[in-house]
């Protein structure tokens, strides 16, 4: 059997701050009405977490947590090793119930923006307001970053995780890369 590795082994840059590949991370794309009780509570215990995320929020990390994507999605954040038992655990406790889940952990790249000018890098290139009072740490987006699709959120203090599909990981590593450069500085936030 072949060995699952990440987009990019682990890559890591340094400017004026951190960019980082984050290795392989278990993800599950949760769609279904995210009101139901059952499935909340199911979602809640896989992921380790005592409530679903508001809107726009992250709950927990990437060992455990859920992101909000829209008004039936959720990713859920499991160790990777655990990612197949985990979808199946969910098929098992909700069984009769509509809703899906699929384990997209291969198809996606994790990075982290960590620094000083976490925020900063991260302004360059989605088309958010990211703010201080605008952008707060548990905040999520599902937006672009320059050319692709993304979703990023505020893990802590100067620190930033960042999703996208696999298939354009070397892409936005790169763009990252660039925003993060020594040099490019802004200095707005």
């Amino acid at each position: 059997m072949s060995e699952a590795i990440s987009v990019l082994a682990g890559a890591n840059t340094e400017g004026f701050c951190r960019v980082s590949e984050l290795g392989l991370h278990g993800m599950i794309t949760v769609r279904g009405d995210l009101s139901n009780a059952d499935l909340a509570k199911a979602l809640c215990a896989v992921a380790g977490v005592d409530a679903l995320p508001e809107v726009r929020k992250m709950v927990g990390g990437l060992e455990g947590g859920i992101a909000w994507m829209s008004p039936d999605e959720l990713m859920v954040f499991v160790p990777y090793a655990q990612v197949v038992d985990k979808v199946d655990e969910l098929n098992s406790t909700l069984a009769g119930s509509h809703f899906l889940a699929v384990n997209v952990s291969d198809a996606r790249a994790v990075f982290g923006i960590d620094g000083a000018g976490a925020r900063e890098v991260i302004a360059k290139v989605a088309p958010v307001d990211m703010s201080p009072e605008a952008f707060t740490t548990g905040d999520l987006r599902r937006t672009r970053i320059a050319q692709v699709a993304a979703a990023f959120w505020m893990a802590g203090d100067d620190s930033f995780r960042l999703i996208c599909f696999r298939s354009v990981g070397d892409y936005a590593f790169k763009l990252l890369s660039v925003s993060a450069a020594k040099g490019g500085e802004v200095g707005y936030f």
